[in-house]
């Protein structure tokens, strides 16, 4: 019976490993039932049967997975050779574990010593029998500060397509992995140049060679890519880019999956800009993506939906990308006249419980355009507008927002026969605007501001 695997890397990188992983020379399943007879609990789940049998053993919410040899080999540093990466293809005697000071390793491809130099290297057969591993070695590298040896990178380079045979859940696996490391853009450059981006995310890598206008100094790509290495520096450090609001974007970033989220937001943010690309004539000839955040959240929910993401991770990442340039509007506005509650209003409902992601994006994005016409003071505008639109959602809108309402959705089904619907929501929505404003400060008012809004929909006009 032997420890495998990253059981193995783990024990001797001095971690704690979250897999127990042990390979037997017999049956796994009969080790596995010994297991839960000794502890009289627990659950047998069967991961694998025939030549290669596998199966886990799950007891008060920990795990242990029974193997045995692979391919049929008949000892434990054959199995080893079938492995993924030298550094995973090691194993320890369980019963020297315990018996003695110093356990007997079995190193058949020198991964104790990739251990120590931090070296990533593939074995012979490894992407042949799962192309997984190509996007494995990767996601090594970005957990533990790993580098991946030239020649895995150039294995990976030639097999790059057999990725697409992967069911993408375990593709969505290892890439939540990576994004959830310290390491995202450094990786995913690395994955760009050995040509296995183009396989995974075709479409961030349409924005290869896309020219922009002279507020950016790299095409689409490039910043996509230096848009990620700017959210890593920011997530790390909030209180470097936004001074007044750290105790807001701490708390924002503790959300479950938001760091992730942000990271995917960076990179996709202008994923919709080569579909969206015109040169204008009306304007002298200028380059211009009208409409690419609007066109970048399908793009990517498309992806998403492809990908088998969750309905809250794909609303947060697509929500985000469709909003990115919302800040940059509104900082537009700001030079010329004061920001109004209205407008602050309008923010937040739009960005709901994101305008903190919102402007981290927005900043994110600014530090990645370095090009000739780019505003000399863009992140000192965006604190500042990140923080009037705080002061004024505490002292002018939160009092609207959470206090007493003047109508309710009850009075807009009894009073008015509506439904719960698009218009009712709208009607919320710009009530909520119109007592910020300060049009409506009673029932009285609310009432005949509904009348005339509903009257404006019947005749066509809409509101603002």
């Amino acid at each position: 019976m032997y420890l495998v695997g990253g059981t193995v890397r783990d024990h001797l990188l001095g971690r704690i490993s979250n897999d127990l992983d042990i390979t037997v020379p017999g049956d796994p399943y009969l080790c596995a039932d010994m297991l839960l007879t000794e502890f009289g609990a627990g659950t047998i789940v069967p991961l694998a049967r025939g030549t290669e049998p596998a199966v886990r053993v799950v007891i008060r919410k920990e795990q242990v997975d029974f193997s045995g040899f692979r391919g049929g080999t008949a000892g434990i540093e054959d199995d080893l050779l079938l492995r993924d990466f030298t550094v995973n293809a090691m194993a320890i005697d369980f019963v020297t574990l315990y018996e003695k000071n110093d356990p007997t390793l079995f190193d058949p491809t020198g991964g104790c010593k990739d251990l120590q130099l931090g070296l990533v290297k593939h074995l012979p057969a490894a992407f042949v029998d799962d192309p997984v591993r190509l996007l494995r070695g990767y996601r090594l590298c970005a957990v533990f500060g790993f580098e991946l040896s030239a020649d895995s990178r150039k294995e990976i380079t030639k097999q790059a397509s057999s990725i697409q045979t992967v069911a993408v859940e375990r593709v969505c696996h290892e890439l939540e992995l990576i994004f959830e490391s310290s390491r995202t853009s450094k990786i995913l450059q690395m994955m760009a140049e050995d040509g296995l981006l183009p396989f995974l995310l075709p479409e961030l890598c349409e924005g290869d060679g896309v020219e922009q206008p002279e507020f950016h100094h790299l095409d689409v790509l490039g910043h996509s890519f230096l848009a990620l290495k700017m959210m890593e520096k920011i997530i790390e450090s909030p209180e470097k880019y936004y001074a007044d609001q750290v105790a807001i974007l701490n708390a924002y970033l503790q959300r479950p999956g938001v760091v992730r989220g942000l990271k995917w937001a960076a990179l996709m943010h202008d994923v919709g800009k080569p579909n969206t690309r015109a040169v204008r004539a009306d304007k002298g000839g200028r380059v211009t993506f009208y409409g690419h955040d609007e066109a970048g959240k399908k793009i990517f929910t498309s992806y998403a939906k492809k990908s088998k993401w969750s309905l809250a991770d794909s609303d947060l990442v697509g929500n985000l990308i469709a909003m990115h340039m919302h800040p940059f509007h509104l900082c537009n506005v700001k030079r010329s006249k004061a920001l109004s509650p209205r407008a602050a209003l309008k923010l937040s409902q739009r960005a709901g419980g994101n305008l903190a992601g919102l402007f981290l994006l927005a900043m994110a994005d600014s530090l990645a355009s370095e090009g000739e016409k780019k505003p000399e003071e863009m992140e000192g505008e965006l604190v500042s507008l990140f923080n009037m639109v705080q002061k004024i959602y505490v002292d002018t809108i939160e009092p609207v927002v959470t206090g007493p309402k003047l109508i309710t959705g009850n009075d807009l089904i009894k009073e008015f026969g509506l439904t719960p619907g698009p218009t009712f929501g709208r009607i919320m929505s710009e009530l909520e605007i119109a007592r910020v404003d300060g049009v409506i400060t009673n029932r009285n008012e609310a009432f005949n501001w509904i009348k005339e809004f509903l009257l404006q929909e019947n005749n066509g006009e809409g509101t603002d």
